[in-house]
Parts: structure tokens; C-alpha cells; sequence
């Protein structure tokens, strides 16, 4: 393939959201937004046509401008979707492309006092404005979310949230089983704590921020750990409460319990409802992921069963966390599918 990517069949709207909910959010950052809209190929060619939406939401530490990273003889996501759609392979869709970054590298899609309203920012303004300005069939059926790692971990709670506004549900290694998918990084960021900073977040934040991000091979576990704490158990006043003591790595009981209540391993059976509500549920994770997610893959599915929604789509494919954006269109393509208005005579 050419180096430098193709022309998309479909285009791509770049545009500038400005949000109310996030504005004045804890952490100072721009309330001004990345937005891209996709509109698949035929789609200025077919005025009175209505599309399914998918959301597309991203990592941690993921920005908008990363979909168009490349890695060497390998399109990128963007390009990926646009063959999927210029082809036969699914029928056309409108993808959103949603920024919901922090200064701690992510939001996990959660309204916390710690980082920030991006669920409400996602769901009670980029959905309606979305609706409003492209041709969507802009009811729950036809509406579907998808993502990786902690966007995986969005595209599960999200519907199980707003089953009013999502149908459909594409997760690939996304957090869950917090058991097995972050407790072993904490005895990692504890260490990390005592031996370069004394025990201190506040250093380690100042050190990071003072030269280049990720030089450090400490850094990721600590962003980890302080920014799942931002979403996950932070006080109304905004104050972070760490999973474990800095000291000793012990696990503090009482915060680890607001974590288990985000797991979403442990929100099926209190939101069944929602999920057996849903058109379309897509599951994937290496076998070999770094971070567990293929444990916490197979006990979402499972848990799934236990309430009685056996209709997924789920593989453990031979991977591991990293460079999986080929997985990325056969959730699209299952989302597509499903959420798809039904043809002329045919029952939905």
C-alpha cells in the first residue's frame, strides 16, 4: 500500500463543538472540542436516505487527531472504515468521531467531579446535535457505540446507562474485571511512588509535565492509577481518592468498592434491562493482552449469559493489546449490520 494513505470514498466534517457541560470542568481543560462526522460514500449523492450512527471513541490517552496515526503496510482506522463502506462489505453508516480526552489522559466516558460531565457532553449534546445536522435514524435502534481498551470500557457502559439512546455495542479489550485488569499495576505505581517522588503524586505530576510525556517507564502506571481514581472515586469536591495506600500498595477497601460499582463485569445484572434491550453486542480481545482485558472479555459475555442475552458476537483472537486497529471494522461491520433501518418488506 501507498505510504501516505488514499482519498477517502466517504468524507470526513471536521468541526468545532463547543460544550456547556464541559465547560469550567475541574481540570482546566478546553470545553472547545474536535468533532468528525463521516458520511459514507453515496451520502450527498442520496438526499432523502437516513443513516444508522455509530460513535467511535477512543483509548486512554486517546485525542481526535490520533485516528490518522499510521503504522508502517497498515491503514489507519479512517481508512480502514472507508474501505469497509466503499465496498460491500457493510451497509453505509454514519461514524462520529468523539473527543473526550483529559489533562490525566481520559474521562472513561463518565460524568466524574473529578475530570469532567463527558458522559452528559456524549450523550445529551454531541448525540442530539449530531442528529440535528446529518441524516441519522435518530432513535435508540439505530444508534450503536464502539471502542477500544478504556474506550471499550465506554462502548459497554454507555448503553447500559442511556439504553435510551444506544442499541448497539462494540467493545474490543475493553476494561473490565477490575480484578485482573488493574489491581497488578498497583504495587508497580506504589514502587514507582517511593523510589522516585517520596511517596508523592504532586511530585510525580509536576515531573511529567515538565518534559516529554512517557519518558519515564513508570509513567504509565501512575497516569493509570491517579486517572481511574479521578473517574472512578472522587469526592463531590472534586478530591481524588487513590485505590490503594502509597506507602505499602495496600488496597483500601472502601474506595475499591466505588471501583467494582463502575466494573462493568458487575453492572449486567443491576442493568439487565438495558442490555437485553440491545440489537447488537460485539466482543473481542487478544489472547495475549497485556492487561488481562481477554479475562474480563470472556467474564462480560458471561455475565451477559446469566441474564439471558446469548445473541454476541465474541472471539479471542491470537494479539495482544496493542496495534489491533484491524479489529476495529468487523465491530463497525456487526453495528452496521444490526442497526441497519430494515429493508422494503423485510421485518426488523
Amino acid at each position: 500500500m501507498e505510504p501516505w494513505g488514499s482519498e477517502l470514498r466517504g468524507r470526513i466534517d471536521e468541526h468545532e463543538f463547543e460544550s456547556a457541560a464541559l465547560r469550567d470542568n475541574p481540570l482546566g481543560d478546553p470545553h472547545r472540542r474536535p468533532l468528525w462526522v463521516y458520511g459514507p460514500p453515496g451520502y450527498d449523492d442520496e438526499p432523502d436516505r437516513r443513516y444508522p450512527s455509530i460513535y467511535v471513541i477512543q483509548g486512554l490517552t486517546g485525542q481526535l487527531d490520533m485516528w490518522r496515526n499510521r503504522t508502517p503496510f497498515r491503514r489507519n482506522f479512517p481508512e480502514l472504515a472507508d474501505e469497509l463502506f466503499a465496498g460491500d462489505g457493510a451497509p453505509p453508516a454514519i461514524l462520529v468521531y468523539v473527543d473526550c480526552w483529559t489533562s490525566l489522559g481520559g474521562s472513561q466516558f463518565l460524568d466524574s467531579p473529578g475530570t469532567g460531565s463527558y458522559h452528559t457532553y456524549l450523550c445529551e449534546e454531541v448525540v442530539p446535535w449530531v442528529d440535528a445536522n446529518y441524516r441519522t435514524l435518530a432513535a435508540q435502534e439505530h444508534r450503536g457505540i464502539a471502542g477500544k481498551s478504556s474506550g471499550g470500557y465506554g462502548a459497554m457502559v454507555t448503553p447500559m446507562l442511556r439504553p435510551d439512546l444506544f442499541g448497539g455495542l462494540a467493545t474490543h479489550a475493553g476494561d473490565a474485571q477490575f480484578e485482573t485488569c488493574y489491581l497488578p499495576e498497583i504495587g508497580e505505581a506504589a514502587r514507582a511512588l517511593r523510589e522516585e517522588y517520596d511517596g508523592s503524586y504532586e511530585r510525580f505530576w509536576h515531573d511529567f509535565r515538565s518534559r516529554p510525556a512517557f519518558s519515564k517507564n513508570s509513567d504509565h502506571v501512575l497516569l493509570d492509577s491517579w486517572c481511574m481514581a479521578a473517574c472512578y472515586s472522587a469526592d463531590e469536591d472534586g478530591t481524588v481518592n487513590l485505590v490503594f495506600d502509597t506507602a505499602t500498595g495496600r488496597l483500601i477497601p472502601e474506595v475499591w468498592e466505588r471501583w467494582l460499582a463502575w466494573d462493568p463485569v458487575r453492572m449486567v445484572p443491576t442493568h439487565a434491562n438495558a442490555l437485553l434491550a440491545q440489537k447488537a453486542i460485539y466482543i473481542d480481545a487478544g489472547k495475549k493482552d497485556e492487561y488481562f482485558l481477554d479475562l474480563g472479555a470472556e467474564a462480560f459475555r458471561r455475565e451477559l449469559a446469566e441474564i439471558g442475552v446469548t445473541d454476541v458476537f465474541f472471539e479471542l483472537f491470537d494479539g495482544t493489546h496493542m496495534a489491533i486497529e484491524y479489529r476495529y471494522p468487523l465491530g463497525i461491520k456487526y453495528l452496521a449490520e444490526r442497526l441497519a433501518a430494515p429493508e422494503p418488506g423485510r421485518p426488523s
